[in-house]
Formats: C-alpha cells, sequence, structure tokens
C-alpha cells in the first residue's frame, strides 16, 4: 500500500516542481503503532531524499491528534505555516486532483501582501497554472452535448477552509 502512496506522492512533487512550484515541503508522518514503527525503515527507502519522512516516538503525544486529523490525511500549510486546507479521506487519495490542487492554491495565494517567502517568479507561474485550468474548463463548455452546443459564463469559486 505505501508502494504506491510513495510512488504517487514522487509522481506529485516532481510534476508540481517541473511546473515551477519550487521550495515545498513534504513531510510524510509515519503512523505511532508498533506495527508501523518496524516497518518505517521500508517506507523511508520508497520515498526520495526529496520526501522527509517523520518517525513517531511511542511516548509522545500522537501528532495526527495533536493537529485534529488522522492517519492518511494531508495537512497543506502556506509558506507562512498557516494551515489551508486539510484534506481527509476519501479526499486525500492521490488519484484524485484534490491534493494537487490544494497545494496549487496554498502556493500561489497572497493572502498578506508581499512576502520574503515568495518565489521571484511565482507570479507568473501561478498565473500560467491559472491560465491551464481555465483553458481546461472552457475546453470542456465547448465539447457538444448531444445535438446543441452552448457556453457558459464560468466562474471560478476557490473556497477556503
Amino acid at each position: 500500500c505505501f508502494f504506491t502512496f510513495s510512488t504517487r506522492l514522487e509522481d506529485l512533487r516532481v510534476k508540481l516542481e517541473n511546473e515551477g512550484l519550487v521550495n515545498i515541503s513534504y513531510v510524510v508522518v509515519n503512523h505511532q503503532g508498533t506495527y508501523s514503527q518496524r516497518k518505517f525503515h521500508l517506507l523511508k527507502e520508497r520515498v526520495s531524499n526529496y520526501i522527509t519522512v517523520y518517525q513517531q516516538d511511542e511516548q509522545q503525544a500522537d501528532v495526527w491528534t495533536t493537529l485534529n486529523g488522522n492517519k492518511d490525511d494531508f495537512l497543506i500549510y502556506d509558506r507562512c505555516g498557516r494551515l489551508v486546507y486539510h484534506l481527509g479521506l476519501p479526499y486525500s487519495f492521490l488519484s484524485f486532483q484534490y491534493v494537487e490542487e490544494s497545494i496549487k492554491i496554498a502556493y500561489c495565494e497572497n493572502k498578506c501582501g508581499n512576502c520574503s517567502y515568495t518565489e521571484p517568479a511565482i507570479d507568473d507561474i501561478c498565473e500560467n497554472i491559472t491560465k491551464t485550468a481555465d483553458e481546461k474548463l472552457a475546453e470542456l463548455e465547448l465539447k457538444p452535448n448531444g445535438q446543441h452546443s452552448h457556453q457558459h459564463n464560468l466562474h471560478r469559486h476557490r473556497h477556503h477552509h
């Protein structure tokens, strides 16, 4: 199971980096249970050096409890350390677009104005990401449905939790 997860997470990391989304930190938190503790080395071997694997100590407070989350959740923080998205199952499956889109939104949002953590080319990168997403939506709208085709006025709303 974690072989598939680690491969998909690495694929997502590489895809986002190729799109220009750099300096993103990825951390996998290993479960605190005895079985997971014994399998830690296998998990660590399955992910690249670009993804940190955190091993909880059995005696410490459980990270997931502290973060009000569960094993298999994705917690996505912005560059200032604010929680932007908390995705639980089934939204945390990497075969769906939720995690990728949430990372892109957190990366591109500029909630607090000028930021010393912002990459110099972030505006161009984020503009291209938004443009590509809008083109995909427009392409879906332009495909004929049955005998007639009409275009709707599309509005993209991003809801933040």
